[in-house]
C-alpha cells in the first residue's frame, strides 16, 4: 500500500475508533473495542490492509488483539459510549517516578492556571513520562508544563499507562502544575512573564 493511502486510511480509522462510533453505528464497548469484522465493512479493506495499518502506526495507538480493535487512549466522550472506568481497568496503573509532562500551546495557559488540565472531550489528560517522549504529548508545543505525582495522588488521582505508553489521568489541578519548560522560541521569550501564572518563580 503506497504511504499517501495508507496515511488516508489511517487517519480515518483512527476518527472511527476515538470519535465516530457513535455517528456511523459502529458497536463499541465502553473501553473503545469493536469488531475487526465491522471495521473492514465499514472502511471496504481486506485484513491484510487493516493489519499494515496498524502495524505501521508510528505511536501504536491501535491495538488489535484476538477478533476486536481499538484506539489504546485518545476516545470522545461525545462521539463514542467509552468511559474513563472501564479505560481505566483496561490498562495498567502507572509506577514509575515522577515528574510527568504535559505539552501545550501559550494560549492555553491563563485558563490551565485557573482550571488546571481537563480533558474537555476527551475521556483523560495525556502526559508523557520523559520531555523527550514521543507518546503522550503533541509534536509542537510551546511549553512543557511539569506535573507533581505526590499532588496528583493528595487529590486522590491515578495515574494509569495506556498498552503503547501514554500515560493518563482524568485530570490535573493546577497546583500539581510545579514547573515549566520553554520549548518554542515565543515561550522562551516570554519564559519569566509565564511563572507567575502557576505561582512559580525562576530556578536559581
Amino acid at each position: 500500500m503506497e504511504r499517501k493511502q495508507l496515511t488516508r486510511i489511517s487517519r480515518r480509522l483512527s476518527w472511527l475508533l476515538r470519535h465516530g462510533a457513535r455517528e456511523t453505528g459502529l458497536a463499541m464497548d465502553a473501553a473503545g473495542w469493536v469488531a475487526v469484522e465491522e471495521v473492514l465493512r465499514f472502511l471496504a479493506l481486506e485484513p491484510a490492509a487493516l493489519r499494515q495499518v496498524v502495524e505501521q502506526d508510528e505511536k501504536s495507538c491501535l491495538q488489535w488483539v484476538g477478533d476486536r480493535l481499538r484506539a489504546c487512549q485518545g476516545h470522545s466522550t461525545a462521539g463514542t459510549p467509552v468511559t474513563a472506568g472501564a479505560l481505566e481497568q483496561s490498562w495498567q496503573p502507572y509506577e514509575g517516578p515522577g515528574p510527568l509532562w504535559h505539552g501545550t500551546s501559550l494560549a492555553a495557559l491563563p485558563q490551565i492556571a485557573r482550571d488546571g488540565l481537563r480533558p474537555m472531550e476527551r475521556t483523560h489528560v495525556h502526559l508523557a513520562a520523559a520531555t523527550e517522549s514521543k507518546v503522550g504529548k503533541r509534536a509542537q508545543v510551546d511549553v512543557l508544563l511539569r506535573v507533581d505525582l505526590s499532588r496528583l495522588y493528595a487529590h486522590g488521582l491515578r495515574v494509569f499507562a495506556s498498552p503503547n505508553g501514554v500515560l493518563l489521568v482524568r485530570c490535573v489541578p493546577a497546583e500539581a502544575i510545579t514547573g515549566i519548560a520553554s520549548v518554542s522560541a515565543a515561550a522562551r521569550e516570554r519564559h519569566h512573564a509565564l511563572l507567575p501564572m502557576f505561582g512559580l518563580v525562576a530556578e536559581q
